[in-house]
């Protein structure tokens, strides 16, 4: 992990389902654990999305506050 995955899960928007236009970053924690059952999407969208969650699931997100102020 490093800082441009990071600002990746602040750019990047689901591009599909339920919760389609949203930032990777702000998908609720739920929705994130439903994808580790099932299984995440192959590509850079799959890896972000397992990077959220295990960031979610560890109480790790406050990682992103300082680039949340930053941009």
């Amino acid at each position: 992990m490093n800082t441009e995955h990071l600002e990746l899960l602040l750019t990047r928007v689901m591009p599909y389902g339920k919760y389609k236009g949203r930032v990777i970053a702000d998908l609720p924690g739920n929705y994130l654990n439903w994808f580790a059952r099932k299984g995440f999407p192959p590509g850079e969208i799959g890896r972000l999305l397992a990077l959220m969650q295990e960031l979610d699931h560890n109480g790790l997100s406050s990682l992103l506050d300082p680039l949340r102020k930053r941009g």
